[in-house]
């Protein structure tokens, strides 16, 4: 069976990142399932990890901008206040040149946060894609599914699945079935079964006879006395990775099963006690009195409150291996940024400026070396342009000359035949008397 591949993201950029991160994805399920220990909830946790791993020179560069940034702030303050209330162009330039060179000193380019931000974000969003698809990423996966699929296209085509008359099924199927609608029914089909939570599986499992199929002589789905391979897939620490903590609460609390309930609201507590302690990790940019700065460090503050308490809320209504994927990058990143601290901490700024600075006036000696070549090169042009004009002036004497015509005599005659315009019974301004004056002109030169 080949992997699922219409099930996959294909939103440009962050579909091919999230192919690239699902191969990671597959690799790390494809050695867990190999040692014996086949678990989404584990791939996940080793998934952040790598590629948190792959993702530390851009963290450490992006702290290195902003201690740098933080040293050269006051400078870049101090150009603002010279220039401020001046908003000539020749002053908006002065200041922007000025404002540049500071950057140049201390090696950083002024974009450089937003490039890295950049790169990171298709990253972030593609992350979010592979754990959110995982049939479509992850071989194994996606064939124990495609084992169910085949035998609902056998039965109806899927047709009780699409009217079933239960609530929740119908919304599974109208939020990620679209795939049905387009006669891709096969992985239509495994989007859906991928969204059921365990009551609505176990819905479908009846009605088709689900209970019964193997896959690589292992049961799908669990009996009563056998443990299924979804069930194997999605189960970590007791919890079902596939059914979003909400539904895990309202399921185990009809049977009191309290250890399930509060392993399900463990999930987005520890999600935004995570974030919050990752975000109190990460280096706070100083305001020095600017009220700019200062703006934007209260409205930091506010969203770095704001963002973990969502974060919560979204956990309740989604699969608990996302919740899963954000405590664990949480838990990731702050040990990568008290490793990253220490890090920065132990550099020698000043000796980093001061090389930054060295490499600098290099490039300005380039610069200014490249713009007297073309200075240079625009003088010579323009001298060319003079000899060009001044050759030309001369031709036309000597060919003046040639033909008995000063240059005097050429303007008198210029003089005598517009002392004649409007001459006969021309109207004043008209062809005809545009075309004596021509007439005299040439006559005149006719007869010299």
């Amino acid at each position: 069976m080949n992997l699922i591949l219409l099930t996959q993201n294909t939103t440009p950029i962050i579909g091919q990142v999230a192919w690239l991160l699902g191969k990671i994805m597959n690799g790390i399920f494809y050695v867990i399932d190999f040692i014996g220990i086949p678990n989404i909830g584990l791939a996940i946790i080793l998934f952040t990890i790598v590629v948190n791993l792959l993702m530390m020179p851009l963290n450490i560069k992006q702290q290195k901008f902003s201690k740098l940034q933080a040293k050269m702030s006051p400078e870049i303050q101090a150009i603002e206040a010279k220039y401020k209330g001046r908003s000539d162009q020749e002053s908006l330039m002065a200041k922007n040149q000025e404002i540049q060179l500071v950057y140049a000193k201390y090696g950083v380019s002024a974009s450089g946060s937003c490039l890295q931000l950049l790169i990171q974000m298709p990253i972030l969003f593609a992350l979010y894609q592979v754990i959110y698809r995982m049939p479509a990423y992850v071989t194994q996966i996606g064939n124990t599914f495609r084992v169910l699929a085949d035998r609902i296209i056998s039965v109806d085509n899927g047709s009780f699945l699409q009217n079933s008359g239960i609530d929740s099924i119908t919304n599974v199927v109208n939020m990620y079935g679209q795939s049905i609608g387009k006669g891709d029914v096969s992985n239509g089909i495994i989007d859906v079964l991928n969204k059921l939570s365990s009551m609505d599986m176990a819905s479908i499992a009846d009605h088709y006879g689900l209970s019964e199929l193997t896959y690589q002589g292992q049961l799908i789905l669990s009996n009563d006395t056998t443990r299924g391979l979804l069930d194997t897939y999605n189960n970590f620490l007791g919890l079902n990775m596939g059914d979003s903590p909400g539904a895990l609460i309202r399921s185990a609390w009809a049977v009191g099963a309290w250890g399930i309930v509060i392993g399900a609201v463990m999930i987005p507590v520890l999600s935004a006690v995570t974030q919050w302690i990752n975000v109190k990790l990460m280096p706070q940019q100083p305001t020095n009195g600017n009220e700019k700065a200062s703006s934007m460090a209260a409205s930091m503050k506010t969203m770095n409150m704001f963002m973990p308490l969502m974060s919560a809320w979204f956990c309740f209504s989604f699969p608990a291996g996302m919740g899963l994927y954000w405590v664990a990058g949480s838990v990731v990143r702050s040990i990568q940024q008290v490793v990253i601290n220490k890090h920065i901490d132990k550099m020698d700024f000043d000796q980093l400026i001061a090389k930054n600075s060295a490499k600098n006036t290099k490039k300005i000696e380039k610069m200014k070396q490249a713009q007297e070549r073309m200075n240079a090169y625009a003088n010579m042009n323009t001298r060319n342009i003079q000899n060009k004009s001044v050759q030309a002036r001369s031709m036309q004497n000597k060919a003046n000359v040639n033909t008995g015509v000063s240059e005097k005599e050429k303007n008198a005659d210029q003089a005598a035949s517009q002392s004649t315009y409007g001459r006969g019974n021309a109207k004043p301004g008209s062809m005809l008397e545009k075309a004596n004056m021509v007439r005299d002109y040439n006559e005149r030169n006719n007869r010299n």
